[in-house]
């Protein structure tokens, strides 16, 4: 059983802490001790900066990309070829892929994939507004970049089946120079770079008959 710590307030904010992902009690202990020997100054700057993130940002009305504004830099662009879009689990990818500068198009945020077994369904994730992009005109491909797992799996062919009814617009995917079972986060940039450059045509990952 861990011993409480003697002090409520200490006791409060390691717990807070602990919550974040990856972060056990020990690191806790640890962030809150180096809080309490900065300046009071440095404290506060970190707590306002967490509560301006959580009430002033929000998600993006085209894409669900995060934004400081209703529409992200990103779809904002003049620059961007709005006909592509890149189809991404989170944030993170669009960060990941990004970083590439490989990907001159724009995205979308599913913010999930579809899970069965976790109780996620198609409804829980971004997809109808996929296809009403898609509907509304002007996309020439979508390419699918989700990571290659069971769950990307499925989620890919689930939009591959919701988009059939646009012929014209061209579906394809990740070259698989991203392993099976790799999340697009933890996959190094030139290998990400090389699958979205190497991409292929969505129907052509089925068995041959």
């Amino acid at each position: 059983m861990e011993k409480e710590f003697e002090s409520g307030l200490l006791e409060t904010a390691v717990n807070e802490f602990a919550k974040l992902p990856g972060i056990g009690r020990k690191t806790a202990l640890r962030l809150v001790l180096y809080l309490l020997r900065q300046n009071e100054e440095v404290a506060t700057q970190f707590g306002e900066a967490i509560i301006r993130l959580r009430k002033e940002i929000r998600y993006c009305t085209e894409c669900h990309n995060i934004s400081e504004h209703d529409v992200c830099p990103i779809c904002s662009n003049p620059l961007r070829d709005k006909s592509t879009i890149c189809v991404v689990e989170n944030v993170k990818d669009v960060m990941s892929i990004e970083n590439t500068h490989q990907h001159s198009g724009v995205y979308h945020v599913l913010g999930g994939l579809i899970a069965p077994m976790d109780g996620v369904g198609p409804q829980d994730i971004e997809i109808d507004s996929l296809v009403s992009r898609v509907a509304a005109g002007g996309v020439k491909e979508v390419i699918l970049a989700l990571s290659a797992t069971m769950e990307g799996d499925t989620t890919n062919f689930y939009i591959f089946r919701r988009l059939a009814p646009y012929p014209d617009v061209k579906i394809t995917m990740l070259a698989r120079g991203v392993s099976v079972g790799n999340e697009i986060e933890y996959t190094d940039e030139l290998t990400l770079g090389r699958s979205i450059i190497n991409r292929t045509l969505f129907s052509e990952s089925f068995p041959k008959q």
